[in-house]
């Protein structure tokens, strides 16, 4: 495969039980096959995601000192601002080209996740700027929430198997900032190859270029997403629960070619975490002498703190 394939969430959403088959047929051979979907009719409408884009550029404009204050210590990274070069991929120590901030849960609009979940951090330079991340942070886990059923049926589970799990998670809206290229990177990338730890991925932002994905005849293709998309791809917690089944999908963002270095590039990935004691246990039915169970059984949160490690954003 060659191409992301492309799917409309309206096909699940219509009443129609055979369209509504047809889409969860083909958005789960597309994560077999290469990982990836390009997804039409979701829920972040266009004005808003252009407030978030204008909100996050005035947020990485700050000075560094202010960028800076916002840096949380002790939490990973999951919440406020983090620095340049901080994170590295798995099995590296070369920091990526980038700097990112994250918005978690919404306590004032999840009030029942106080004392269970971190608080996110207030931009006190931007008046807006929370309040649109949350907005989007809601529209992303609702689309999320739906394709989760869709694969919930797909592996022949209840529709509604990852709701309890999801509702409160520990889910992350992610708005980085790949700055403008000063000198020649040696070895460094925007972000190095790497599989995304949490179930599934929603990208906005990847019609600038830049987004690759190894497909499963280890080719690196160009994942470029139209306007009114989102990119959507299947993280390690889902691989393992799957038995490999949905395999997590390589991905990398390149350095753009030297002519371009002075321009800055943006994304919005939206993790979609469970709650940290959903079990990962590999699902019996992905389970026989064909396919025999790849991996140990193992708590969702216990699994983020081994990967926070592995990306150098927390210590052992």
């Amino acid at each position: 495969m060659k191409n992301i394939p492309k799917a409309d969430l309206k096909e699940f959403l219509s009443e129609d039980p055979h369209r509504k088959s047809k889409f969860v047929q083909f958005i789960g051979n597309a994560f077999q096959e290469i990982g990836f979907i390009a997804l039409k009719g979701h829920f972040l409408e266009d004005i808003l995601q252009e407030k978030l884009y204008s909100e996050i550029h005035s947020f990485f404009m700050l000075p560094n000192e202010k960028k800076s204050s916002y840096e949380i210590k002790g939490v990973g990274g999951q919440r406020g601002y983090t620095g340049f070069g901080k994170e590295h991929a798995a099995g590296r120590s070369i920091g990526d080209l980038k700097e990112f901030w994250h918005f978690g849960q919404d306590l004032q609009y999840k009030p029942y996740l106080k004392n269970k979940s971190l608080e996110n951090i207030q931009v006190k330079e931007l008046k807006n700027f929370n309040k649109v991340g949350n907005l989007v942070f809601l529209r992303l886990e609702k689309t999320a929430k739906v394709i989760l059923q869709a694969l919930a049926l797909y592996l022949s589970l209840d529709e509604n198997y990852f709701d309890e799990f999801v509702d409160g998670g520990n889910s992350i809206l992610r708005a980085i900032h790949y700055p403008p290229i000063t000198k020649p990177p040696e070895e460094a990338e925007r972000a190095a190859a790497h599989g995304d730890i949490n179930l599934i991925t929603l990208l906005i932002g990847a019609q600038g270029g830049g987004l690759q994905v190894l497909n499963r005849k280890n080719q690196w293709i160009d994942a470029v997403a139209e306007s009114d998309e989102l990119m959507i791809n299947i993280g390690d917690m889902l691989s393992r629960l799957t038995n490999n089944y949905l395999p997590s999908t390589i991905h990398r963002v390149i350095n753009p070619p030297k002519e371009a270095w002075g321009s800055s590039r943006y994304s919005f990935p939206f993790f979609m975490h469970p709650i940290p004691q959903m079990p990962l246990n590999c699902l019996p039915q992905t389970i026989n002498n064909d396919y025999p169970k790849k991996y140990e059984d193992i708590l969702a949160g216990d699994f983020l703190h081994q990967r926070l490690v592995e990306l150098g954003l927390i210590k052992k």
